[in-house]
Parts: structure tokens; C-alpha cells; sequence
């Protein structure tokens, strides 16, 4: 068998022969799966209309609006692969645009309570120096 025919000196697989008188089972053979459709890309369009018109910050949500409808036009022509890549795009623009719109309120929020905190504070420690009282002596007027 293997040992033999090594030293015969003849090349043979060491699992035996894959022929019809082998004694071992045969690999299974590959399955061919279909592949199922990818789905389409969303278009995002209801998210851009409500950035572009409650949260337009930097004009984002008008160029988030104007790539989903550039995603819509695309999907409907057909061209998936351009659909899904203006998608994306639409969808950082919106993402970028409600950030921003959520988090510039918030951080001026928050400077205008710590302005206003420092401003009390400051004006609780200078009310000394702007008061003026009068004092028993008036030596230092003569």
C-alpha cells in the first residue's frame, strides 16, 4: 500500500486513490446557493425634509435633502449600487445635521448657566468695592 509504493518510489496521494474501487468516501460536492436579493437602499427622504425644515443647521439638512431625493431617483432608474452609495451619503449629512442641531443648543445652554454663575459670583465678591460708606473720619477730604 502507501509505505510500499514509497519505496517503489511512485507518487501516490496518501489517503488512497479518489477512483471508483476506493474504500473512502468521496468529498461531497459543492452546492451552488443562490443568492438571495440584496435589499434597496433607503432613500431616507422623511429624515432630510425634517432637518431641512426644523433643524437646518449649515444648510445640512438641504444637502441631505437633495442627495435622498438623488437616492430615490437612482432606485427608481434602477441603479442600485448609486442608490445605496447617495443613501449613505444622505444619511451622514442627516446625522451630521441632527447632531448639530441637538448639541449647539445644549452647549450654549450650558455657557450661558456658567456665564451667568461666574457673572452672580462675581458680582457677590465686588459688592465690597462698589459700595461706599461713610466713615467717622473725614480727615482725608481736607
Amino acid at each position: 500500500s502507501f509505505t510500499a509504493a514509497k519505496e517503489k518510489g511512485a507518487l501516490v496521494h496518501p489517503w488512497g486513490s479518489r477512483g471508483a474501487a476506493s474504500s473512502l468516501p468521496a468529498p461531497p460536492a459543492v452546492q451552488s446557493r443562490k443568492r438571495e436579493p440584496s435589499p434597496l437602499p433607503r432613500d431616507h427622504l422623511v429624515w432630510s425634509i425634517f432637518n431641512t425644515i426644523y433643524m437646518n443647521f449649515c444648510c445640512l439638512g438641504f444637502v441631505a435633502l437633495a442627495f435622498s431625493v438623488k437616492a430615490r431617483d437612482r432606485r427608481v432608474a434602477g441603479d442600485v449600487e448609486a442608490a445605496r452609495r447617495l443613501s449613505s451619503k444622505a444619511r451622514c449629512y442627516n446625522a451630521l445635521a441632527t447632531a448639530c442641531s441637538v448639541l449647539l443648543p445644549l452647549v450654549l445652554a450650558a455657557l450661558a448657566i456658567t456665564g451667568v454663575i461666574h457673572l452672580a459670583q462675581l458680582a457677590q465678591d465686588s459688592v465690597g468695592f462698589f459700595t461706599y460708606q461713610l466713615s467717622g473720619s473725614d480727615d482725608e477730604d481736607k
